[in-house]
């Protein structure tokens, strides 16, 4: 039998979109899973269900708040690690969890709140190159800082950045034309979430992961936008008309729309044009791969999340569900 999980984790931000996820992953891995939260959170009846889910899975609620330096630290100190998930309204308030780690003194491993581009290794422009800059200002902080770390880079999440599935992921629907930013045939990788949170409560006591990137990069989830679609078209027996943006139209899109709609047409196009998920190589100075470090997690494949039409991929993607749409009326 293996061992009990004992490392204590402490997640901020885990009643957020990812964070729940997380909190889950952890709790089921037999964790002493600890969720910072604010007392008006405790008491939301739109979060009531994730709470009472929380409860039942285990989860201890400390109240705090990372603008209370004190509750911080506090909190801190009754964990070994700590998981931001903040959203990105809240990056920069990072570094007063930074501040809190170091005056607690007792933290093991320290994960930001990236899950997404490698914000290293990017082509990204406009409002994703501030995000991604912004991300890559707290490594260099941690780093500096001497706090051991991992960084996640999950890519894209099927629960918000599959644009196939903002047009097709309900489908009973009528759905003729999809947008494609370039060409097509730039791959990218999309995971479920689930699969992430695995992968990450996986790595809190693997000394192999210890000051790396682990880049969740499954070989068949990395898969081309063209790909992408002729596999939905295969599964549904249907043929989609095909509308192909050029460069210079995505940029035009991007100044003329407006926050938060300008970051994400920025982050699908450092992806589907520029390549950010797969124009470079994992050195072991700097990272490793999820699914070849852990090979007995059975992630979830896009062919299988496609052929049994998740009931959850016809109701998020709201936020890439407006970027086509707005791609499509003008």
């Amino acid at each position: 039998m293996a061992p009990a999980a004992t490392t204590r984790i402490l997640i901020i931000g885990g009643t957020g979109f990812i964070g729940k996820f997380i909190v889950e992953a952890s709790a089921k891995a037999g964790h002493p899973t600890f969720a910072l939260v604010r007392e008006s959170t405790l008491y939301d009846p739109a979060k009531s269900p994730l709470i009472h889910k929380f409860n039942t899975l285990g989860v201890n609620f400390i109240v705090g708040d990372i603008h209370n330096h004190q509750s911080l630290v506090k909190a801190i100190k009754q964990a070994d690690v700590v998981i931001s998930i903040v959203s990105h309204e809240h990056l920069m308030d990072q570094y007063k969890i930074i501040s809190a780690v170091k005056e607690a003194g007792n933290v093991k491993r320290f994960f930001p709140s990236e899950f997404g581009n490698d914000v290293d290794r990017t082509h990204a422009t406009n409002e994703a190159k501030d995000i991604f800059n912004a991300k890559a200002q707290i490594r260099r902080t941690i780093e500096a800082e001497g706090i051991p770390y991992t960084y996640v880079v999950a890519n894209f999440f099927t629960g918000h950045f599959l644009p196939t599935w903002s047009h097709l992921g309900a489908v009973t629907a009528s759905i003729d034309t999809i947008i494609i930013f370039g060409d097509g045939n730039t791959k990218a990788i999309h995971n479920t979430e689930e699969d992430i949170a695995t992968y990450t409560i996986r790595t809190v006591d693997d000394p192999r992961t210890l000051n790396k990137i682990l880049f969740i990069k499954p070989p068949a989830n990395t898969m081309s936008y063209n790909d992408l679609i002729s596999l939905w078209e295969k599964k549904n027996g249907k043929t989609l008309k095909r509308v192909y943006v050029p460069e210079e139209q995505i940029f035009k899109f991007i100044e003329e729309s407006s926050f938060p709609i300008n970051m994400g047409l920025a982050i699908c196009h450092a992806a589907y044009v520029k390549g950010d998920h797969i124009n470079y190589d994992i050195e072991p100075s700097f990272g490793v791969e999820a699914s070849e470090l852990y090979p007995d997690v059975k992630y979830t494949t896009l062919d299988n999340l496609i052929y049994c039409h998740n009931k959850r991929l016809n109701t998020t993607v709201k936020s890439v569900r407006k970027i086509s749409m707005l791609l499509l009326s003008k």
